[in-house]
């Protein structure tokens, strides 16, 4: 058995084993939450189990039922495990125990491997995924500390410790899964729990590489260029999250007047910072202006950035699109960043993850109304399906705001959701190498002729 197993690793592509595991480990996860001492009512629906333990692995934060409320302890522990494994990777994970107990790592996981946390080949692939995991037990326990502190006061130690610990994880993997039915909104005006949940937010949402990068520059001395895919994800980053940052701000202006210029600042800050990826929030999300909520769709839709523990189509290839358009509107040749040319593959790529990600989008957004055309009854308000439509970008991008809706899905709506979250979190590009398979060596080239575009 354990030869034909090896076999077959050895086979599989990189792509498929990234899905296997995250398929494995969301039907171990739903089998686990239906565990009578999972939920305080000793009983969860298949479906409902399922779409937590997709949630948690996909490091998603979209929630059928109140985390805080309706698990135990026992089943809280449980989504807390399947987010650190989502948010790090089940390959790390087994790559990881496999070098521990000595056991040889079969050539596709080591280009699994390859394919997730580096952009370039690398013979210290083995010395990455060691950093990878201690720097995120290192973040993850200042992070614990210091939410510690801030819960202490008004909790007993062993509650105040197990919330730290919970949510720093949830941060850091960018899950957005809380204890807390309102979210973190009880601490808006804290500047401890936003300034340390956004931190955590951050540093699991820039992406492994680029941390790598920058640990290699500023704590061994290495010298050369900074690659463009670390200035991209800086550049990217810090301009979305000032944009984000604005709009609500503008948009905003009563909310922001009603909470005060300090609060609303902080308020703004890390709404700008939670939507990218991570999912918790400090304000009442379905009470936002239209306006916000559609910046806030974009922001979601662009996500965090490779290697990262985020979705979206990353900031890598927001970056891209943006020097693509830029190059196209001024008619320059080539497209290039930080003085180098993106090769036109990338290009293409880019073009290609966007309007797969569109795409998926929109036929889930059709499927979910299309199954439930009574779904309007179910839902207060008179926006209806911006609420769908913000589900879903939300699912995509694997970051778990929610206009309140997620209860009122029906189970197919449920399962269609489901599937956008694994799609969010493998990756556009593995999941349809998955379904079309790799290389461009198929179909015949025809003689050209020109059309007219726009």
């Amino acid at each position: 058995m354990s030869d034909w197993l090896h076999h077959r690793l050895n086979r599989a592509h990189p792509t498929n084993l990234l899905l296997l595991s995250y398929v494995a480990a969301i039907a171990v996860g739903t089998l686990a939450l239906m565990l009578p001492a999972a939920t305080a009512s000793g009983d969860i629906g298949l479906i409902d189990a399922l779409f937590t333990a997709t949630s948690a692995v996909c490091v998603t934060g979209l929630i059928v039922v109140d985390t805080g409320s309706y698990f135990t302890p026992f089943g809280q522990g449980i989504i807390l495990f399947l987010i650190q494994i989502g948010g790090l990777g089940i390959m790390t994970i087994s790559v990881a125990l496999f070098q521990v107990i000595g056991k040889k790592v079969v050539f596709q996981q080591r280009m699994a491997m390859q394919e997730v946390f580096s952009h370039t080949p690398r013979e210290d692939i083995y010395h990455l995924i060691r950093s990878v995991l201690f720097f995120t037990f290192a973040v993850e326990v200042v992070g614990a500390m210091i939410l510690f502190f801030f819960w202490r006061s008004a909790y007993p130690f062993g509650e105040a410790l197990y919330k730290a610990v919970f949510h720093a994880v949830s941060a850091f993997c960018n899950a957005g899964f809380s204890q807390f039915s309102s979210s973190l909104m009880a601490g808006r005006a804290s500047v401890m729990l936003n300034m340390t949940v956004c931190a955590l937010i951050i540093l699991g949402g820039i992406g492994f590489p680029v941390v790598y990068e920058i640990y290699r520059r500023a704590v061994l001395g290495e010298s050369g260029k900074v690659s463009i895919q670390t200035k991209s994800v800086i550049l990217a980053s810090i301009g979305l999250l000032a944009a984000g940052m604005a709009v609500i701000l503008v948009s905003e202006r009563t909310l922001i007047a009603t909470l005060g210029w300090g609060d609303g600042m902080l308020a703004a800050f890390f709404q700008s910072v939670t939507c990218r990826t991570a999912g918790f929030n400090t304000v009442d999300i379905a009470s936002l202006n239209t306006a916000t909520l559609l910046f806030m769709m974009f922001l979601m839709l662009v996500g965090a950035s490779p290697g990262s523990c985020g979705g979206g189509i990353k900031t890598t290839t927001f970056a891209v699109l943006t020097a693509f358009s830029w190059s196209r509107l001024m008619r320059y040749k080539c497209v290039n960043l930080f003085g180098k040319t993106v090769p036109d593959d990338t290009v293409a790529k880019s073009i290609s993850v966007l309007v797969f990600s569109l795409a998926a989008i929109c036929v889930a957004v059709f499927l979910i109304l299309f199954i439930d055309p009574d779904h309007g009854s179910r839902v207060q308000g008179d926006r209806q399906f911006l609420s769908f439509l913000f589900e879903t970008v939300s699912a995509f991008g694997t970051v778990g705001l929610s206009m309140g809706v997620t209860p009122a899905l029906t189970q197919p709506g449920k399962l269609v959701i489901i599937v956008l979250m694994v799609i969010g979190r493998v990756g556009v590009p593995a999941f349809t190498y998955i379904i079309a398979g790799g290389g461009s060596t198929r179909g015949v080239q025809y003689a050209e002729e020109n059309m007219m575009i726009g």
